[in-house]
């Protein structure tokens, strides 16, 4: 649990639906996770955001308890009552897996008969919610892919699970497919759904996610909020003869910097839409130094991607 101070003296619990402390997980040789820990916040629409082997289906797997960590331990909660969530998970793990020869509905009927969640009821439900009630007498067979990904959404849908688990939903659609699944997690969030989503897509974590954990190669680089991970900057390069004392004035006045590696400008930092390139022409001017280059551009989020994974 997390507390945040709102707009009064009153403080405000947030609580998480999962706590994941020091997992290690290894094939051999192949460290596949490497100590990592986070917390999932309650409500969230959380991301495990990294290239392919990364380790987020390995992941997914240990908090679905089909592997086994060799270190670490992993905890879920309801965060109004405190007891485990366990048994409260919907759950798609890579490709969709059903009969092909029977329909859409018999499929989930069989899906409730193992899983001991939902009825009948819950089926007409489900099959709605994902937009394949007019198909439930259809093959699976017949079905595209963005309509069999839509069938195993709505198989871990079943009993109203307060926590779904979705390993890479968008997998292989194409752009008509991918907007429909985003538009149906996004209206699983609003019925208050907290909902952890496995892709390898920036731009499916950066739309439809509140909040992202990066991995490459097993490790953790960065988790939060993804306005802050994925954070968009203002990027100021500027130049003058003596770079030098140029550095040293900007960071006296506390403004972070470095050097293009390619160019030797120096680039200057600021959240999105607060660079004030008068301001530092200004104060360049009063130190004394005159600038033979400014200009302003911005970082887009996946340059900030590409950092964060690129070695």
């Amino acid at each position: 649990m997390q507390w945040f101070r709102g707009n009064s003296i009153t403080l405000v619990a947030v609580f998480s639906v999962l706590q994941i402390n020091n997992i290690q997980k290894s094939y051999g040789s192949v460290r596949a996770l490497n100590d990592v820990s986070l917390e999932v916040p309650e409500g969230s629409v959380y991301g495990i955001l990294g290239p392919n082997g990364s380790g987020k289906t390995t992941l997914l797997g240990i908090l679905m308890s089909v592997l086994r960590p060799q270190k670490g331990n992993f905890k879920w909660f309801d965060g109004q009552f405190g007891d485990s969530y366990r048994k409260k998970i919907g759950c798609m793990l890579e490709t969709p897996n059903f009969y092909q020869y029977l329909s859409g509905e018999e499929n989930l009927r069989i899906t409730v008969s193992i899983s001991g969640r939902g009825d009948e009821t819950d089926i007409t439900r489900v099959l709605k919610l994902v937009g394949l009630y007019e198909r439930r007498k259809h093959r699976f067979s017949t079905y595209s892919l963005g309509m069999k990904q839509r069938l195993a959404i709505g198989a871990a849908l079943l009993g109203n699970p307060g926590v779904l688990v979705l390993d890479e939903p968008t997998n292989g659609l194409d752009p008509v497919g991918i907007a429909e699944i985003r538009e149906l997690i996004r209206a699983l969030s609003q019925a208050g759904h907290s909902i952890i989503i496995a892709s390898h897509l920036l731009d499916e974590v950066e739309k439809i996610c509140t909040h992202v954990a990066i991995l490459k190669r097993g490790n953790l680089l960065a988790d939060g909020p993804v306005s802050e991970v994925l954070m968009d900057e203002d990027v100021v390069e500027m130049d003058a003869a003596n770079r030098q004392l140029l550095t040293a004035v900007l960071s006296d006045r506390g403004i972070t910097t470095d050097t293009n590696k390619e160019s030797g400008l120096v680039n200057t930092y600021f959240p999105k839409g607060l660079a004030n390139l008068e301001y530092l022409n200004r104060t360049c001017m009063e130190s004394g130094i005159i600038l033979t280059h400014l200009s302003l551009r911005r970082k887009k989020l996946e340059t900030r991607f590409l950092e964060l994974t690129n070695d």
